[in-house]
């Protein structure tokens, strides 16, 4: 049997009429109903099965399971016919006893779950999710089998009062496999940046990526969006035309965007073509000379394959102009390979590090000493001198900072991999220092597995360092940030729009080099990302991205 196996986790939010925004894993989205804030977590399945679809599988017996390995597997509603795959004619609910046995024996909390008949009708299946709290808007855009692998988890809380499971969704298997392979996904080219998604709506753009149509359009850091095809964006009641810009169903589409700039009140229109877009994710690199020192800066913003290349390149660029420090820029980096993480951190330590422990992965109790997806004993990450091999070979020698320190921006878009570099670089006494704002705290992760077209991604493992620490579930915090998770020497600062990233005057790498310069923080403003205050400079957001937020590792 052909098993496909991956790792991560993901946010994306969608425009609402009033109420809160909606929330998916997928970028085909659906607009959200016209009011109501949505309910559950995860994202919105694509996959084999839907409405009408059949249910017939063997007799439930609770407590009971099979060895999701070779049990129901691939057993499918819809088979797909490539060779590329084992699928065979089954049923939805033979979909459901899979997702079933596959999560009573790898999920993370396996003895929260509440085992649920498989043979349950879509009727039965939505009657419990409201019961849990989640939207119609989601029961209208989940699948079948996602209703019910949004069962397969923890309804309980942490301490905070805090959902203790907010990682579950899914992903059509082949556009995850773009999108983590290549970088590859349909859209304009920006990111945004979510202030309110329900009227009065505030989108801004984080950034764009080069050579779109977003940048070839003029469309840079910090704009605001106006309009959507003629539709107000601010207060348009027709979510459905601002959705449909937003999130084109198809290659080709054309749209009108007409954005403002905050700091004029100017506006203008482009007309905006949907492409494949292909992430650059890392950017804006520099060495800046400063008081007779030399200090690296990159901008970096997704852990994904292509990125590895580009990263050694970089950072042979930084070694060669033997930098004394660096300020890796990783707001809005949501996650990605581990390996990825471990390559960046291994970098910066340098050959002190080599050899000592990175990561190590603690499964659920069944699972002390094995890992349940791949089978191999456990054993940590370590920290290397060789590449990952994603795309280059695995012999190529790492270009070594040997850094004691490092200083990193960060916001409530710093998730998963980024947060491990951070806490991976803490475990073998490298100073890490905290610009900005407190990350998401995402230390858990997960193999994704295919079945019958829709990937799953369900938490299996919780990340630790060397010295055994992993316990970051309200993110790492700056000094003075209003949300306080796991402290860590810094300076609370409020994003900068104004300012384009990798501009020594933009408000968070400003506030580096004065950390770098003086030891010493800017005045703090107190509010936090988490919290959606509004500092002077730029509203509070959430930074929408296509690419998931989270941790992928490699089988």
């Amino acid at each position: 049997m052909k098993m496909r196996a991956y790792l991560m986790v993901m946010t994306m939010l969608i425009v609402s009429a009033c109420g809160g925004g909606g929330g998916g894993s997928s970028s085909q989205q659906a607009p959200v109903s016209q009011g109501g804030s949505s309910g559950g977590s995860g994202g919105s399945g694509s996959g084999s099965s839907g409405g009408g679809s059949s249910n017939t599988g063997p007799e439930w017996v609770e407590g009971e399971f099979g060895d999701w390995r070779q049990d129901y597997i691939a057993q499918c509603e819809n088979p797909r016919t490539s060779s590329e795959y084992d699928d065979t004619q089954g049923s939805t609910a033979l979909e459901k006893f899979w997702i079933r046995d596959y999560s009573f024996d790898t999920y993370l909390w396996y003895d929260e779950i509440t085992d649920f008949d498989p043979n349950s009708d879509e009727e039965t299946l939505d009657a419990e999710l409201r019961d849990k709290g989640v939207s119609e808007s989601r029961l209208e855009d989940w699948i079948e089998t996602r209703k019910y692998f949004e069962l397969m988890k923890t309804f309980e809380l942490t301490a905070a009062g805090n959902p203790r499971d907010r990682f579950h969704f899914t992903y059509d298997t082949e556009e995850w496999e773009q999108l983590t392979q290549s970088g590859v996904s349909a859209g304009y080219g920006m990111e945004f940046y979510r202030v309110s998604s329900s009227p009065p709506r505030q989108w801004l753009v984080a950034y764009t990526e080069p050579n779109t149509p977003a940048s070839n359009g003029g469309v840079v850091r910090g704009l605001e969006i106006a309009a959507i095809d003629g539709e107000d964006f601010r207060d348009g009641a027709d979510v459905a035309t601002l959705n449909a810009g937003l999130f084109p169903a198809e290659l080709g589409e054309f749209h009108t965007f007409t954005f403002r700039d905050p700091s004029t009140d100017e506006t203008f229109s482009v007309d905006l073509e949907s492409q494949e877009i292909t992430s650059t994710p890392v950017q804006s690199a520099n060495v800046i000379e400063r008081d007779g020192a030399s200090i690296g800066y990159v901008l970096f913003n997704d852990h994904i394959r292509t990125a590895e290349s580009l990263l050694i390149d970089e950072m042979t660029v930084f070694r060669d102009a033997n930098i004394s420090e660096l300020v890796l820029d990783l707001r809005y980096n949501g996650g990605g390979y581990l390996d990825i993480a471990r390559m960046v951190a291994s970098m910066i330590a340098g050959e002190e590090a080599v050899g000592q422990t990175f990561s190590e992965l603690q499964f659920n109790d069944k699972y002390p000493t094995v890992n349940p997806i791949t089978g191999r004993t456990l054993s940590p990450s370590l920290f290397a001198n060789t590449a990952p091999g994603f795309e280059v070979s695995s012999n190529t020698p790492l270009p070594m900072l040997n850094l004691d320190r490092v200083v990193v921006i960060s916001g409530s878009g710093t998730c998963s991999a980024s947060e491990s570099i951070i806490n991976g670089l803490r475990g073998v006494g490298v100073d890490v220092v905290l610009i900005g704002d407190t990350t998401c705290g995402k230390p858990y992760g997960f193999y994704g597995i295919d079945n019958c077209s829709t990937t799953y991604f369900t938490v299996q493992f919780k990340g630790v360092n060397a010295l055994g620490f992993g316990d970051y579930t309200d993110g790492f915090s700056p000094s003075g940030a209003a949300f306080l998770g796991e402290e860590v020497e810094g300076c609370a600062v409020s994003d900068d729009l104004t300012r384009q990233l990798g501009d020594p005057l933009e408000a968070r790498f400003a506030a580096a080099l004065a950390y770098l310069d003086t030891g010493s923080c800017p005045a703090a403003s107190g509010v936090s990302e988490k919290l959606g205050g509004r500092p002077i400079v730029t509203p509070k957001g959430i930074v929408i991205k296509r690419m998931p937020q989270g941790l992928i590792a490699r089988e």
